[in-house]
């Protein structure tokens, strides 16, 4: 049983969760020594730098038919040459 009770004194979450100093992880502590030297440009939420053009979507349905025009082709060609 002392076996289980390190266990569970090891990994007590509401016992580390209680503290009241909560060191900041080596990422957090690495960009802001970085930013406090240089500072990153503000950047609006979720910036897309380059929207790619957008095709309407009748150039995509004309896309899905013509591939599904071209399988169901072959498929006809393929069983009309089988001998069975």
């Amino acid at each position: 049983m002392p076996e289980q009770d390190d266990w569970e004194h090891e990994f007590d979450h509401r016992w580390a969760n209680s503290a009241e100093h909560k060191e900041p992880s080596a990422r957090a502590r690495m960009l802001a020594a970085r930013w406090k030297e240089n500072p990153p440009d503000p950047t609006p939420f979720r910036a897309d730098p380059d929207p790619a053009p957008r095709r309407s979507s009748w150039v995509s349905t004309a896309v899905v038919l013509g591939c599904v025009a071209v399988v169901i082709v072959l498929l006809g060609y393929a069983q009309m040459r089988s001998p069975y």
